[in-house]
């Protein structure tokens, strides 16, 4: 699908107006095509209020109820035509970008000739979207219509978002506009910075490589020695973006695993072993979960949780629930949360007394573990004491605060004091 061609702006204009696009034929499955086009829509459909408002939009949307779309920095406006004569007047809000998030940005896409290229051949990389908060999360987007109904979107609003995510689909440099910068600013600003390191580059002195002459080589006499191996490098590499493309494996998913590669392969040449090799897949889904974002905060978070638990076997709550505890103690604190034991006469009988005389509730034990109304204490083989959480009356323990020595600190902690 290609987006109408927008008015030619003048050199200093950031307003881009896009003509009215034609009835798209009703489709199953998503609106948009592009994974920046179901973000936009989703930080709208994640905050709406009313399911059936978003219906009547996207029907609006789907039949050509939707004027020309006019963008700017910061808002984007056109007339729906309703159930009225005359259209209203709609447009949607959002944050531009500082002048200190464009230069991040600008920095990193000029460190990564393949973003310039994926942004030329009209496709947005997951890292790039990802860096400035390129994409609206949920309620960053603030709709407002002419019409009298007061819903949160109202249908009209819903109808410019869907249009608007259309447009995205065709030309992630929409999406730069909305944010603060024209697309002539952004590829005038970027050809700037890379004929800068260009010059800098032909004035840098390579250093020089240990050589061998021939001669010396040939000569019947004892070889010398093999110039050294190069250097381990300080950091693992950055593998490449991966497009979208249709029946391609996803390339959030992609990226995770060459990240993953890079960074043990990196380990494996300053160690010399692999630090992650002896886990099993679970305990591997569940380091892999824990170092990204919980699965709320974005769609492709959402998505990780959601696919490593499936492919565990698991629900997207018991990997929650594991990386709660990995973030608590590593793979200790994963063990203590999925297998009780029986620990030996000791510290565990002599828990009960501390926090007796500590004035702390009191709980019962079962195997390693003391547990009250609320909250529960669990012994690990390490020797600390790890802290669980629960709503009265229910058995669904959450692994909360910091592991300790004392039963008493791990309990101080829950409570706050």
């Amino acid at each position: 699908m290609t987006a109408p061609a927008p008015r030619r702006p003048r050199p200093d204009d950031r307003r881009a107006t896009f003509p009215a696009m034609p009835p798209r034929p009703a489709a199953e499955g998503e609106f948009a095509t592009t994974w920046w086009g179901n973000a936009w829509l989703a930080s709208m459909e994640d905050t709406a209020l009313d399911a059936a408002r978003l219906g009547r939009g996207r029907d609006y949307a789907a039949r050509g109820h939707v004027d020309a779309v006019t963008v700017t920095p910061g808002r984007v406006m056109a007339y729906v035509h309703g159930s009225r004569p005359r259209p209203y007047r709609t447009e949607i809000r959002l944050r531009t970008l500082t002048d200190d998030d464009w230069e991040d940005l600008l920095r990193a896409v000029a460190d990564r000739p393949d973003h310039i290229a994926a942004l030329l051949d009209k496709d947005m990389p997951h890292a790039l979207a990802e860096l400035s908060d390129l994409l609206p999360a949920a309620g960053d987007l603030v709709p407002d219509c002419s019409c009298p109904d007061d819903g949160y979107p109202c249908k009209h609003a819903a109808a410019l978002c869907y249009q608007t995510a259309r447009l995205l689909d065709a030309d992630p440099f929409v999406l730069l506009l909305m944010r603060g910068r024209a697309e002539h600013e952004i590829l005038g600003d970027l050809t700037r910075r890379s004929a800068a390191r260009t010059a800098a580059e032909r004035t840098a002195t390579a250093p020089a490589m240990p050589t061998v002459s021939a001669e010396s080589v040939l000569a019947d006499r004892q070889l010398p020695a093999l110039p050294p191996p190069l250097p381990v490098p300080d950091r693992p590499g950055r593998p490449p973006d991966y497009p979208q493309a249709a029946g391609a494996p996803d390339p959030f998913a992609l990226d995770l695993l060459a990240t993953e590669a890079a960074a043990r392969a990196h380990a494996l040449l300053v160690l010399g072993e692999d630090p992650v090799a002896a886990l099993t897949p679970w305990q591997d889904a569940v380091r892999l979960a824990a170092a990204h974002p919980g699965s709320g905060l974005t769609a492709s978070s959402r998505a990780l949780y959601r696919d490593l638990a499936a492919a565990t076997g698991r629900t997207p709550t018991d990997l929650a629930r594991a990386v709660a505890a990995w973030r608590q103690g590593g793979l200790a604190g994963l063990d203590v949360l999925e297998h009780p034991w029986d620990p030996p006469a000791g510290p565990f009988d002599r828990a009960r007394p501390a926090l007796a005389a500590a004035d702390l509730p009191a709980l019962r034990p079962w195997r390693n573990r003391l547990t009250g109304a609320t909250l529960q204490l669990r012994l690990g083989h390490d020797g600390l004491w790890y802290g669980y959480e629960s709503d009265r009356d229910r058995e669904d323990w959450w692994p909360r605060g910091i592991p300790d020595t004392d039963p008493a600190g791990a309990v101080i902690a829950l409570l706050g004091r």
